[in-house]
């Protein structure tokens, strides 16, 4: 038996030298990646579907110019606590005369990976002249911009704002078009339906600190408002970014998830 399967084996390794076809052990399988979103998580919109959301990195108007890794539907998914937590805040909102909208909430690691691989690459910067005007992008890892980790991939983090209702549509971007610093005036900056907070979302200036004292009037009462109003169901704010705050305590403090964002990852939920 040893002697027919050596002589088998002999015959296959011949006939692959003439035919010119490399005998080798087949691929290692990359490690497959999680689809579904463990229990805990689930889409914003069955909890509160009132939430307006305009899920930013599904598009091309975006600081890096396309659309990002693992964000292959426009859903918003937290963990439940953080979900719940919003639609506690969106009542209040609601009676007020305003409502949420999100820019971004869940992140997969894959997408964090993506703005670091960005990030590197100092010869694309399609998109400086309104996401980081001020800002040199071979600083954008001191500066505290970009990190290879994100609080977003524990699933309890949101980037979100204030629209005065009836909300407005906003017009898609249009990739190409003219760039407008993200902290030039509201009437000249891309067209949001939000209230004017100062700048736009994701833009990369001590501008968006949220307490800094060159935002007055108008803007830092916005600014204050969408603070308090979230601090009083349990998030807490990133004083470097007006729009970034985070429920606490987090469902998962030390996890940090990849499966993407995709309206089956939470499916029933």
């Amino acid at each position: 038996m040893r002697t027919a399967l050596r002589a088998l084996t002999t015959a296959a390794a011949a006939a692959a030298l003439l035919t010119g076809v490399a005998v080798s052990p087949a691929p290692a399988q990359a490690p497959a990646r999680p689809v579904k979103a463990p229990e805990g998580f689930v889409a914003l919109r069955a909890v509160d579907p009132t939430i307006i959301q305009e899920m930013r990195y599904t598009t091309a108007h975006t600081f890096l110019g396309e659309r990002v890794d693992g964000y292959r539907q426009p859903v918003c998914i937290l963990t439940r606590p953080a979900a719940q937590a919003l639609h506690r805040a969106q009542q209040r909102l609601l009676r007020q005369g305003y409502s949420l909208k999100v820019y971004d909430c869940y992140r997969p690691q894959r997408a964090v990976d993506h703005f670091v691989r960005w990030a590197k690459d100092l010869d694309d910067q399609s998109m400086k002249g309104e996401f980081y005007p001020r800002v040199d992008k071979s600083r954008l890892f001191e500066d505290g911009y970009i990190a290879e980790k994100s609080g977003h991939s524990r699933g309890s983090t949101v980037d979100l704002t204030l629209v005065r209702l009836p909300a407005l549509p906003t017009r898609p971007y249009r990739p190409g078009e003219r760039l407008t610093p993200c902290f030039a005036p509201k009437s000249e900056r891309f067209p949001d339906n939000s209230v004017d907070m100062g700048t736009g979302y994701d833009c990369f200036d001590t501008l968006s600190h949220t307490d800094d004292p060159r935002i007055q009037g108008v803007q830092r009462a916005n600014r204050q408002f969408l603070k308090r109003t979230l601090a009083e169901v349990g998030f807490v704010n990133l004083p470097e970014e007006w729009w970034h705050f985070t429920h606490k305590p987090e469902l998962f403090p030390d996890t940090y998830f990849d499966f993407p964002v995709d309206r089956r990852a939470v499916a029933g939920r």
